[in-house]
């Protein structure tokens, strides 16, 4: 997502031109309307890293100080939490990246690390969400599965989530990341030279690490919403905990996830057919989309302590007694203010 996921450079144009040379294409070169890669994504990085470590860190503490109560869904909000950490981490390297008009500085074995811990994030949140879900679902149809369910299930079930991301990540580790020694670049997909079986990886990842899990997502909260509308037995704060989580999914999902696996994909084909001479219209436009996506999806770290809302009861009170001290502090502060214009004004007349 967030590096030159194609192997494209800052100037597309120019890159586009090496590609002709080296790979014997005769694909048209374009130009991207603004030096997208070096002046948005920083800027991207750099509030996501400021909104996401302080919420993150925030929702993680009042966690970890109810550690004695913590309940099953809690324990998937901890490890969606660390999930972000791990990825917002990385981001001050990125913008470093970025405003050196992307040379990577900080060696291929980093630039692996990076984009690896982007991997867990990503697919470390669309498991934990697609857990939490499971768990609404039971709470909501299934009361006495549910009873059976403690901590230590639900923390077996964290460590299987990691392995398995941990799994799924790995291969992408063993392909070409960075570019030459002069240009330093850091792909987040690989070089053109492996792009075909790259593709291939990507499709099947793709498959095993966000369909499969946004079908389960969709058919727990389908049979909930079916439940919630149809039976009488579940009361208003049950319904609007259940309807606060869905609109939580829904925004992740169409605005992070969907868009990123989408034109990922879609870019890496074109980038094949390019290196087989097959140039369509429609490169150039799916190429600027993949680059929006890129800075949609790492607005996740930042929407995801949205999760925390739902997930802890004293948050929400704790959120508006820190704006209500807010309020007061503006408030003092203006009165302040006034008071002292009011006194210069008064020895002024005098």
């Amino acid at each position: 997502m967030d590096g030159h996921s194609l192997g494209f450079v800052s100037h597309p144009s120019s890159h586009w031109a090496a590609m002709d040379i080296m790979n014997q294409t005769s694909c048209a070169n374009f130009n991207l309307p603004i030096d997208y890669e070096n002046r948005f994504l920083p800027s991207v990085f750099i509030v996501v890293f400021i909104v996401g470590l302080v919420a993150n860190g925030w929702g993680l503490k009042s966690l970890l100080q109810k550690w004695k109560k913590l309940k099953i869904i809690n324990v998937f909000v901890l490890n969606l939490g660390l999930a972000d950490i791990l990825y917002l981490v990385t981001l001050p390297f990125l913008v470093v990246y970025y405003f050196m008009e992307s040379k990577w500085i900080f060696g291929d074995t980093f630039c692996k690390i990076t984009r690896f811990c982007f991997n867990l994030n990503l697919y470390g949140t669309i498991g934990f969400l697609t857990c939490i879900s499971v768990y609404r679902y039971l709470a909501v149809v299934h009361l006495r599965v549910m009873g059976g369910i403690t901590v230590t299930h639900s923390v077996a079930v964290s460590v299987m989530i990691w392995l398995l991301v941990g799994v799924q990540s790995l291969p992408d580790m063993f392909y070409t990341k960075t570019y030459g020694n002069t240009t330093g670049k850091c792909f987040d997909t690989t070089s053109q030279a492996y792009v075909e079986d790259y593709l291939k990886y990507s499709l099947g990842w793709t498959f095993t690490g966000f369909c499969i899990p946004s079908l389960i997502t969709l058919a727990c909260y389908g049979h909930i919403a079916v439940v919630l509308w149809t039976m009488k037995r579940t009361d208003k704060v049950q319904k609007q905990r259940s309807l606060r989580l869905l609109f939580i999914l829904i925004l992740l999902f169409s605005v992070c996830f969907i868009p990123h696996h989408l034109f990922k994909n879609l870019n890496l084909w074109s980038r094949v057919l390019s290196k087989q001479k097959i140039c369509h219209e429609w490169r150039d436009r799916v190429y600027i989309a993949h680059q929006i996506s890129r800075g949609l999806m790492c607005l996740n770290s930042a929407l995801n302590p949205l999760v925390y809302l739902h997930g802890n009861e004293e948050i929400p009170a704790q959120l508006r007694q820190l704006l209500q001290r807010a309020r007061q502090m503006i408030s003092h502060m203006f009165l302040s203010n006034s008071g002292s214009v009011t006194v210069a004004q008064t020895t002024d007349e005098v």
